[in-house]
């Protein structure tokens, strides 16, 4: 119990004694209590630290007071320093990299060294409705967009923020934990590209080899696996706004359905990877139960510089990282693979040798193959901002009400309690808009369905961590929602699925800690801002459903500063709206392409080998090639169960160790 007390002291602020070890009667009660409130001080807690970073950056000790909570990682017991040689090197630990570590791993004659960025995992990150607090926090890449005209227009510095997970686990450990897997026709499309072995069929199989699904039913249809490793789940609670979402579709022709089945379009409860209200991340799935394996050596806070390469036969043969301060380089008998993310994999490649040719001189890079490394960018967007006052009170998910003391003792006894909601988000809706020019039942839109809005955050005197971690300006903020802050109110976030806006990425320099340039070109063609447009408005249609009109829901006239001469409601009023309020979904992909020889936007092959290079795979959602309706993390880890085979298939015959060509 003293354990528990002290867990809890540190992460929500409990004040338990004063320098001298007695109760500060002045300002605390024996019952948890302060100025006759449930005792809730964020702002006077070490969560403090995690918000007062958005506007300065990540402190490199935050997260040092949880240390002993973390789950370790670490070299066997006998070694303080790693192997000089491995057959694989992985670097990056996120969703990808953790299964393929675990499954090369299988082989206990296997040596496999796992090099990650950032820290292990903890109890914090376990908790679903924690998910926007860490976006402040040094769990992320802080990155930022480079700055475009018309977008981000109410964000901080009018940039775009685009975290990304810095951990063992990599995103899986900050996301919403949202479990997607995109349509048949779009993961065929890729295959007819020539990319072989890439079609629905073959990626639903690897789908299923981690799925562990308890979806009241769902999981006993055939495209969907119960006995797998990853658990993916309904959000157990739910408020009386999911009931009208779902009954709202239908009215309007959207069945309710298990919507990752291959058969229809429709609505339906979020799933998640989420068990028993405990976030369940790659690392926590895939590397937990298998960290003692003495083949698999995992190593956290390791930063590598560059990839080893052989420039005379264009063989990669190791890494350089830098960890605490050293320099350590390690070779690799078989392969080294990249699997550091959209963003940290082409940034990888490129200060390896390995990108655009003109743009690698230009930053002093010795250039061993020249590919079009980061010139193809996609990513998933959304607009927050379509809110829907409510005339009852109480219906909705808010920080007031679920982070009391009963919601944290109901989340640490059995995980039930509004703390495993995912941050409010409980279901998901298919839908294709007029606008749509696709011939085939593909959608363009998702509508993420939402049990409150980001007014729920705790409003003027509460964290606000939902609009700290989308980075909006409180001014903005102030001026477009002050007078219904913290009120109850429903919203959908409406996510563009197929984006005809084409972004790219790049070098700033050749210093492995600097962050690449990031274009990301939002809403460059005209079509991409119909196409919400036209979101919103079947967003409005449902709302004028009997299901939503039981609670008075009505849209509200939101004073941007910057749509002051537009007609509310007007297409171009919604427009400047979602130029106001430009949010990823941190979906980004395409940076390292999957494509055959010949294909001139291509930087690996079907089986993941960088094209020109020997011994060097890419292994995570960058190599996706074309625009998917899927949240990234389930098609990451489906990415590196399936790398997995394909690498022991490479050296599987005779066990014979070869270095492949693929020149």
């Amino acid at each position: 119990m003293k354990l528990n007390f002290l867990i809890l002291s540190l992460i929500f602020g409990v004040k338990c004694s004063n320098d001298d070890n007695t109760v500060d009667d002045d300002v605390w009660s024996s019952t948890g209590t302060k100025k006759g409130k449930l005792f809730w001080p964020y702002h006077e807690s070490v969560i403090d630290a995690i918000y007062n970073t958005a506007k300065h950056g990540p402190k490199k000790n935050i997260g040092n007071y949880f240390d002993f909570l973390r789950d370790p990682y670490g070299l066997p017991p006998g070694l303080s320093s790693p192997l000089p040689e491995y057959d694989f090197i992985i670097v990056g630990a996120g969703s990808a990299g953790s299964v393929l570590a675990s499954r090369l791993s299988e082989d206990r004659n296997t040596t496999v060294l796992l090099l990650e960025a950032g820290k292990p995992e903890m109890l914090l990150t376990d908790i679903p409705a924690m998910a926007p607090y860490f976006q402040a926090t040094d769990y992320t890449w802080q990155y930022y967009m480079e700055p475009q005209p018309g977008v981000c227009l109410g964000m901080e510095n009018q940039r775009c923020f685009w975290p990304r997970g810095k951990a063992v686990g990599g995103t899986s450990v900050i996301n919403y934990m949202i479990y997607t897997r995109g349509r048949p026709q779009e993961w065929d499309r890729i295959a007819a590209d020539g990319n072989y072995g890439w079609s629905y069929n073959d990626v639903l199989e690897y789908y299923k080899k981690s799925e562990k699904a308890k979806l009241d039913g769902y999981e006993n249809s055939p495209t969907r696996n119960k006995d797998g490793k990853m658990p993916v789940e309904f959000v157990q609670r739910r408020t009386k706004l999911i009931k009208a979402f779902l009954e709202a579709g239908k009215l309007l022709g959207h069945p309710t359905i298990d919507y990752n089945s291959p058969d229809e379009l429709g609505f339906g409860h979020v799933q998640v990877t989420i068990e028993n209200g405990h976030r369940q991340s790659a690392a926590k799935v895939f590397l937990h139960k298998h960290k003692n394996r003495r083949n698999l050596h995992i190593l956290p806070e390791s930063t590598v510089a560059r990839v080893l390469i052989d420039a005379q036969t264009k063989t990669a043969t190791g890494v350089e990282f830098i960890r605490k301060g050293k320099t350590h380089v390690i070779k690799a008998r078989k392969e080294v693979i990249v699997s550091s993310g959209p963003i940290a994999s082409p940034q990888l490649l490129m200060l390896s040798g390995i990108g655009p040719k003109d743009h690698l001189i230009s930053k002093g890079i010795h250039v061993i193959q020249d590919l079009p490394v980061g010139q193809t960018l996609y990513d998933h967007i959304c607009f927050p901002g379509a809110i829907f006052e409510l005339n009852t009170t109480g219906v909705t998910l808010s920080e007031n009400r679920a982070l009391d003391l009963s919601s944290i003792f109901s989340w640490l006894r059995d995980g039930d309690s509004d703390l495993a909601s995912p941050g409010a988000v409980e279901g998901i809706g298919y839908i294709k808009t007029p606008v749509s020019s696709d011939p085939e039942p593909i959608p363009d839109i998702e509508l993420i369905s939402i049990g409150g809005s980001i007014l729920a955050d705790g409003g003027p005197g509460g964290s606000k961590a939902v609009r700290k971690g989308m980075r909006i300006r409180e001014e903005v903020f102030n001026e477009a929602f002050g007078p219904i802050d913290n009120k109850d109110a429903w919203s959908a976030f409406p996510m563009l699925l197929h984006p005809k806006s084409v972004g790219r990425l790049e070098l700033k320099d050749r210093n492995p800690f600097s962050h690449p340039r990031m274009y990301g070109n939002y809403l460059s063609d005209p079509s991409d801002v119909a196409t919400f447009v036209a979101a919103i408005r079947h967003i409005q249609a449902l709302v004028a459903t009997e299901p939503f009109q039981k609670f008075g829901a009505r849209v509200y006239p939101a004073n941007y500063p910057a749509c002051r001469s537009t007609v509310f409601d007007s297409d171009e009023y919604w427009e400047c709206a979602i130029r106001t309020l430009t949010a990823t979904l941190h979906h980004q992909i395409a940076t390292c392409r999957m494509g055959p020889v010949g294909d001139p936007l291509a930087v690996v092959d079907p089986e993941l080998r960088v094209h020109g290079i020997s011994s060097l795979r890419v292994v995570d959602s960058s190599v996706i090639p074309r625009t998917i309706s899927a949240h990234t993390n389930a098609p990451a880890i489906m990415i590196g169960e399936k790398a997995a085979d394909m690498i022991k298939d490479s050296w599987s015959a005779n066990k014979k160790v070869y270095r492949y060509n693929n020149k």
